[in-house]
């Protein structure tokens, strides 16, 4: 054999204790051992390196976490069974194992969230919500003279979804308020200015309006809105700090797909009447009424991809149950069974059956976290799988609530996504991530 073929045959064997080597239960525990962990104050969890060796662990605050039940600063631990973490206040610490004492082995660093749990919802409420301004929604012509039409708003280059805020440097944000402005600025042969909100600038356009000899009145030859209304699912409800979030997704306006800025508005319960069963390529969606004179359960504050979060004023009716359920961090989510809670008659939230099928590692705020499928025979029958008006609905996994219903497949509506619930607890105010100071709030 020549001095290139041993080295070739060397090179094998190495490769092939490599690959051996990656399969034993030592690497793969070493290889899936965490970096970062995250706990909530009270929590246990174990870590698992099967490793048949001792080492020193290091704990630079062992009053925020103590290994194997241990206060200590440093101390032998023996790798080969399961190193043991408890988490006793909030804040940040670090554990640093070493082979030998000298050997650098892992490091993870332990952030420590005050815990936190939530009554999960399932009520389908009517949501009615006022807007920060006056939504721009569609341009209409009006009629100057016999044999000529145009828009004074399209002329100006105001556009679909803009928002105006102020009217002549006053701010508005009711419809039934701009005629009289129109009016006198239309009598006066003024422009009026506009403040609006376009892209997160502001700008200002000048428009004048034109008499319509149809109608007798002065237009802007804009179609405008001030507010939306509609019905959708809590999601949760966070009795220590009196906030909820609900629907999973953000409002837009019907016509023109902006997300509304809030101004203002209100949740109330409401009542689901029907049904009409979700088909491939055809979404179902849940009937349901409320009066303008129901009583408002909170206000509305927020607006985003997440959903609309306010003020609750006291625990929500018709919860399927009152106790408070600990959540779960994103990456506590697994693939395999969990349930919603959903109104699918009345008033009555109900438990149902699902699989998480896929879960999307993310590190930043996304709505698509997981693939659920509907797998209750019940649920299936009565609504075909996830209909509109289901969004929101709370997903329990092992006893916490892990998410929020978002979105439905249209060719296949027993499955769809769903947002981790940490992503909607950070946009109620409630953070889950820690802070760059030791100690931390849930605000």
């Amino acid at each position: 054999m020549s001095s290139n073929q041993r080295k070739r045959m060397i090179g094998l064997l190495l490769v092939l204790f490599v690959c051996l080597g990656s399969l034993t239960t030592p690497f793969q525990s070493f290889a899936s051992f965490p970096e970062e962990l995250r706990l909530f104050t009270g929590q246990q969890t174990q870590l698992q390196l099967a490793m048949p060796v001792n080492a020193q662990v290091t704990v630079n605050h062992p009053e925020i976490i103590k290994v194997n039940g241990t206060a200590k600063h440093s101390f032998q631990v023996d790798l080969h069974h399961p190193i043991a973490l408890e988490s006793y206040q909030a804040g940040q610490a670090e554990m640093k194992l070493k082979l030998f004492g000298t050997i650098p082995l892992k490091t993870v660093k332990v952030n420590v969230v005050p815990d936190l749990k939530v009554i999960p919802g399932g009520q389908t409420i009517g949501v009615k919500l006022k807007s920060a301004g006056i939504m721009v929604v569609g341009h209409h012509l009006v009629a100057v003279s016999e044999d000529k039409k145009s828009s004074p708003g399209e002329e100006a280059k105001v556009q679909l979804g803009d928002l105006i805020v102020k009217m002549n440097g006053k701010a508005i944000n009711d419809v039934s308020k701009v005629a009289e402005l129109v009016k006198s600025a239309g009598e006066s042969k003024k422009p009026i200015t506009l403040s609006i909100l376009r892209n997160n600038q502001t700008i200002e356009i000048a428009i004048q309006p034109a008499y319509d000899i149809v109608d007798k009145a002065y237009r802007l030859g804009l179609y405008i809105r001030d507010s939306a209304a509609g019905v959708g699912t809590l999601t949760f409800y966070a009795p220590d700090q009196g906030v909820y979030g609900a629907l999973g997704h953000v409002i837009t306006d019907m016509d023109t797909q902006s997300p509304i800025v809030v101004g203002d508005g209100e949740i109330v319960h409401s009542n689901v009447t029907s049904i009409s069963k979700s088909q491939n390529g055809e979404p179902g969606e849940k009937r349901a009424q409320f009066s303008r004179e129901s009583k408002a359960i909170g206000n509305i504050e927020r607006n985003t991809q997440f959903g609309i979060f306010g003020k609750m004023y006291a625990a929500p009716d018709h919860s399927f149950s009152n106790n408070s359920l600990p959540v779960a961090f994103a990456e506590e989510v697994k693939e395999g069974p969990a349930q919603i809670y959903t109104v699918i008659g009345g008033q009555k939230v109900e438990k149902f059956d699902i699989e998480v099928v896929h879960v999307v590692k993310q590190d930043f705020p996304a709505t698509k976290g997981m693939v659920i499928k509907i797998t209750d025979p019940r649920l299936l029958d009565k609504t075909g799988g996830i209909v509109q008006g289901m969004s929101g609905s709370p997903i329990i996994q092992n006893g916490k609530m892990i998410g929020a219903v978002t979105h439905v497949f249209v060719n296949d509506p027993t499955s769809g996504y769903g947002c981790f619930i940490e992503w909607m607890l950070q946009d109620a105010g409630i953070m889950l991530r820690p802070s760059d100071s030791k100690e931390l709030k849930a605000s």
